[in-house]
């Protein structure tokens, strides 16, 4: 009887029918192809993973990054959706930006001809306590006070005070309740915070918001504020003041240089009140000029009697000793009053069945064409306004005009304060442990508080949240974005989470380190608060705090001109790489003037995701939204897939940012890991391509991060159901334990199937009832122990299911040395696999003895 070979083509292919596959693979799960000298692929057991970590993480893990400080310590940073923590020496550290939002009245302080700015978010707002009750969940006790807003500071109805900020309580029976305390829950009329013991509130009691922002805070103005003759938007970094103010810098936009007051922020006594039904007329003592409310600025009045001129109003005329504004008001002064000129946000008018919006904010700078930026949600007379508005006319110094979307469904009986004339704060608060005795100064060098004692209360803000990260290092400190600013974190620093850079851009889709000159670059950014999803921008050579571009330094940015967006940017050899959804771009470095030159070098391949493309021995590959693409020396490149079917036709399309590409340099391989229809919005699956032998295979396994070989080792990923990190190409198993990895964790089920073979071309059956294993058992120098199950399918016709003709499982020493599966039949597949503890096993020749049997 003659035998036959079990000489299987390498790769797996399933777009080709079952018999058209004859002599290869059709299906595959956690197995990979090494290369043999005659150019044949031989199918082995995939390598296996351990822990990286001990403990499961308790949010799923989307981004991963190794590297090392300037003392050879080595670090892993871990981006999940709820955090964003470090591993390293066996410990994680929790280092997740943290945040939050607070609307106040505006009370903006400045000096003329300074760039210091004071900002008061704290005592200018204070309410009075209703009641106090108190609930003890698993022993921590919890005070929520309960509260109703007076609009005594204008325009303030309701109030929330934000988690994570810092309140004080005073005048409480008991006084217990009295002190400053962090906000741990909030409503429009409740505060909750945590207490030692456990009380009984009696009566009395205000609560008043603190700021106790720090020199580690930063704060995102997204109300523009007009004060001083300056414009305050964007991020500054803050300074610690008091706890109810801290103190910023002013810099101008287009330069990044300071930027300087041209009038003094002041509180005006008033001395009389007149009014003619339209204007209203304020005297006071003589001021001096600089302290003049501009004409065009909001000022506040409170105090006066009667109370008709009290109120907030546009400034329309303005001297040293009174100033005007549009009112109907007529009955005399009798006493009293304040004018408060700290500051304004924008106000908004239109007229009915009209698109033109006229804006009055004093001191704009704006010119026709310029862009005015609207962040916080505005609805007017019908008008949505929020985005990019281009500015059609300018009429003076405090009134220009936009165009909306929408024709207005009336006139605006007054203007329109941004936000109900509040300022809105977005704080990103840095937690530095403070030595007993440090303080804080004011900004200036070795002024203020810095080193005399003061010990500032901060808030501790909230945990952002991210639903991915990109990550990269600057040297030894972590870069980190997660579709927002960015943050770094140093080793090196007194550092208890990551930061943000006060000075980058707020809004970002990701970023890469481009190198060698070492700069951020931040692709899908922003100038204004509003994401351009085709602008890359990037900061000066080895210096992530200067952003703007000036003849002395190499920042600067770009806009790519085609397509809708960058999907993603990365590093490759000497150059930095862009997708859009359209196609591939290169930007190189080219140094000064342009710094960076920009070719679009493929067309019709764009990316399908964000983390859809990876490096690999200094080629790129990428999945496209219907293939795959290879960028080398020979330009762009189509990858032919011959499992095309398997991933495009199971594709879940509506979860496509959490594709990830996973390179593997120790087997050359790259794998892209993708939720499927099925999976129920989550990674379930892998195709894996072998960059040597081209060729491909796939199975299931959810990863939802990954980073190739590293100052770590292999290759480690992120399992998004069990939760652990995991380092791969360290066990037979699965998920084992470092010290022990051959015999703890769970087994591995890695097997292939063939498609069919016909055992004969002609019209008879074939009888089968010998097979010779040739195997690999195990490791080099390991013990030979795997067992590894071969079953036999069998079918007539190519249309009819198979079933099981012989299964059996083969060990190295099995008695006797072959297989004695006896069947007959015209097509045959093959499946080899295994699923025990600690083996490795890789195919070698198999034979099989076969003799005609009978006419078909």
């Amino acid at each position: 009887m003659p035998h036959a070979s079990l000489k299987l083509i390498p790769g797996v292919n399933q777009n080709r029918t079952p018999t058209l596959n004859e002599a290869a693979i059709s299906d595959s799960q956690l197995i990979r192809f090494v290369p043999d000298a005659q150019g044949v692929g031989l199918p082995q057991k995939i390598g296996g993973w351990i822990k990286y970590f001990p403990n499961a993480m308790t949010s799923i893990v989307r981004a991963l990054w190794a590297w090392a400080d300037l003392n050879a310590t080595y670090y892993l940073a871990v981006g999940a959706e709820d955090f964003l923590g470090i591993i390293s020496n066996g410990t994680f550290t929790n280092i997740t930006p943290r945040t939050f939002t607070v609307d106040v009245p505006v009370k903006v302080e400045t000096v003329q001809g300074s760039n210091e700015i004071t900002i008061n978010d704290g005592e200018n707002f204070t309410v009075e306590i209703d009641g106090i009750t108190e609930v003890t969940v698993d022993e921590i006790i919890t005070a929520t006070a309960a509260f109703v807003v007076s609009p005594t500071p204008p325009n303030i109805a309701t109030h929330t005070f934000p988690v994570g900020s810092i309140i004080k309580i005073e005048g409480t029976t008991p006084s217990d309740y009295d002190g400053t305390w962090t906000v741990v829950g909030s409503t429009e009329s409740t505060v909750s915070f945590e207490i030692p013991s456990n009380l009984t509130w009696t009566s009395g009691g205000t609560i008043t918001n603190l700021s106790g922002i720090n020199n580690f805070a930063t704060v995102d103005i997204r109300t523009q504020i007009s004060v001083g003759g300056l414009i305050l938007f964007g991020t500054y970094q803050c300074y610690y003041f008091t706890d109810t103010a801290y103190k910023i810098y002013a810099t101008n936009p287009a330069t990044g240089g300071p930027a300087y007051a041209t009038f003094t922020t002041s509180t005006i006594t008033v001395t009389g009140a007149s009014g003619d039904g339209t204007t209203a007329v304020l005297t006071f003592g003589a001021i001096p000029a600089d302290e003049v409310p501009a004409v065009g600025s909001y000022v506040t009045v409170t105090g006066v009697v009667p109370d008709g001129y009290n109120g907030s109003f546009i400034v329309t005329a303005s001297t040293t000793t009174s100033l005007s504004y549009a009112s109907s008001f007529t009955t005399g002064w009798t006493s009293g009053g304040e004018i408060e000129d700290y500051g304004t946000v924008p106000l908004f008018s239109a007229d009915d069945e009209s698109p033109i919006v006229t804006v009055t904010f004093p001191n704009h700078g704006y010119v026709d064409g310029d862009t005015f930026t609207v962040l916080v949600d505005l609805v007017l007379e019908g008008i949505p306004i929020y985005g990019n508005y281009t500015i059609i006319s300018v009429a003076d110094s405090y009134t220009f005009t936009i165009q909306a979307s929408n024709s207005a469904t009336a006139s605006s009986s007054t203007p329109v304060p941004l936000n109900d004339g509040l300022a809105e704060y977005v704080y990103y608060i840095g937690l530095v442990t403070v030595a007993p005795g440090a303080g804080y100064g004011d900004g200036g060098y070795s002024e203020g508080g810095y080193g005399i004692g003061v010990t500032p209360i901060a808030p501790s803000g909230v945990p952002i949240t991210s639903l991915d990260w990109t990550l990269d290092n600057f040297g030894e400190i972590l870069i980190a974005c997660q579709s927002g600013p960015i943050f770094t974190w140093s080793p090196s620093e007194n550092q208890a989470n990551a930061t943000i850079i006060s000075t980058g851009p707020n809004v970002n889709a990701g970023i890469f380190v481009a190198m060698p000159q070492r700069q951020i670059i931040a692709f899908g950014s922003t100038f204004t608060g509003i994401i351009d999803p085709l602008l890359v921008r990037w900061c000066d050579i080895e210096d992530y705090n200067s952003w703007i571009g000036t003849v002395t330094n190499q920042a600067g940015s770009y806009r790519i001109p085609k397509g809708s967006s960058i999907i993603f940017g990365l590093q490759a050899a000497q150059q930095g790489l862009l997708w859009t959804d359209l196609a591939l771009w290169s930007m190189q470095y080219i140094g000064q003037p342009y710094v960076y030159s920009f070719n679009e070098i493929g067309v019709g391949c764009g990316l399908i995701a964000p983390k859809a493309a990876a490096v690999l021995n200094g080629s790129v590959y990428w999945m496209s939204q219907s293939q795959f693409f290879l960028y080398s020396g020979s330009g762009v490149e189509a990858i032919y897939c011959p499992v095309w079917d398997v991933i495009f036709q199971d594709l879940d399309t509506t979860h496509l940012d959490k594709i990830r590409s996973a390179a593997n340099s120790r087997y050359g391989e790259i794998a892209w890991y993708y939720p499927t229809i099925s999976g129920g919005g989550e990674i379930t699956n892998y195709v894996k391509y072998n960059i040597t032998l081209k060729q491909w295979d796939f199975g299931t396994l959810p990863r939802t991060a990954w980073i190739n070989q590293s100052v770590l080792g292999p290759p480690i990923g992120a399992d998004p159901v069990t939760g652990y990190i995991v380092q791969h190409e360290m066990s037979p198993n699965a998920n084992a334990d470092p010290d022990f990895p051959t015999s703890t964790g769970t087994p591995i089920t890695s097997y292939f199937q063939t498609g069919y073979f016909a055992l004969n071309e002609g019209d008879v059956k074939v009888f089968i009832d010998q097979v010779w294993a040739d195997m690999k058992w195990g490791y080099y120098g390991g013990s030979q122990d795997a067992n590894v199950d071969i079953t036999f399918y069998a079918t007539d016709y190519p249309s009819v299911a198979p079933t099981v003709a012989y299964t059996q499982e083969m060990t190295q020493n099995m008695v006797p040395e072959y297989l004695t599966p006896r069947f007959r039949a015209r097509l045959m597949a093959i499946k080899i696999g295994s699923s025990d503890i600690g083996s490795f096993w890789r195919l070698g020749n198999i034979r099989y003895r076969t003799q005609i049997d009978g006419k078909f």
